[in-house]
């Protein structure tokens, strides 16, 4: 509790970025604090924006302002009528950790392929699951959208009484998928969220492995270390004939001459 008490501490008295450098905070308290500050916003975010296809958040600390950017897939519903939504958030995130007066701006960012976000998907198949939805129709209906929209592979587990007291937990899985190494890091996209059933609560986590994209749009720009590309064989140029048929030695001294 001490811990936690001096870490809402860090949270509500140092601010990332401008307001961090003033205070001049030691580095580690500057990470810590960024970190508390992130953790709490991206909670804030979930909870708030759950229906409209919340999928992640960025802060930008820039030296005039702090810009917060939301991706949805729902940007409209994010910015609400008028731009009144986003303000009201705006709002709430000055006054909750005490930013100054026109220091942090928020912005939506629409999600291009919502089908290759995993806490879209996730939230999907919780709503799904809410109003009724078999459980295995909800999640093939999830891994065969994922599958259709480009993606390499993906899967769906789902854990908790799902028909009988007992708990247990099914996996659902198409495509390739990995789940170890570096190519981890770029090419794996995983959220987990809570289903508060009548019965119980269920965890659901949708994992989606993204296909390799040159462009850097639709999946990262890296490729597969273990890639093999097999080029086109060349066109064979057929050999010419040498001109003479004194083979070998010098003019007069082929193996004729001999």
């Amino acid at each position: 509790p001490t811990r936690l008490r001096s870490f809402q501490h860090l949270a509500s008295a140092q601010l990332p970025g401008i307001m961090a450098s003033q205070a001049q905070i030691s580095k580690k308290r500057k990470f810590v604090a960024d970190g508390v500050f992130y953790a709490e916003l991206n909670e804030f975010l979930m909870r708030t924006l759950a229906e409209d296809g919340y999928a992640g958040v960025e802060v930008r600390v820039t030296p005039i302002r702090t810009e917060i950017i939301i991706r949805a897939t729902r940007t409209r519903e994010v910015l609400g009528e008028k731009g009144r939504r986003i303000r009201e958030l705006t709002a709430v995130v000055q006054k909750r950790f005490g930013f100054p007066e026109n220091s942090v701006e928020l912005f939506a960012e629409r999600v291009e392929n919502r089908a290759s976000c995993a806490m879209a998907q996730c939230e999907s198949l919780r709503y799904k699951l809410l109003g009724g939805l078999a459980v295995r129709r909800a999640c093939y209906g999830v891994v065969r959208f994922i599958m259709e929209n480009g993606a390499k592979g993906c899967e769906v587990v789902i854990s908790g009484k799902l028909r009988a007291q007992r708990a247990k937990a099914m996996k659902f899985r198409d495509g390739y998928l990995i789940s170890t190494g570096e190519p981890k890091k770029h090419y794996i996209d995983q959220a987990v969220r809570h289903v508060l059933m009548r019965q119980g609560v269920l965890g659901i986590k949708v994992t989606i492995m993204l296909a390799h994209d040159p462009e850097g749009r639709m999946g990262p720009k890296l490729p597969m270390p273990d890639n093999v590309v097999v080029h086109e064989p060349k066109e064979e140029v057929p050999v010419m004939q040498p001109a003479g048929e004194n083979y070998g030695g010098y003019e007069g001294q082929g193996y004729e001459g001999q």
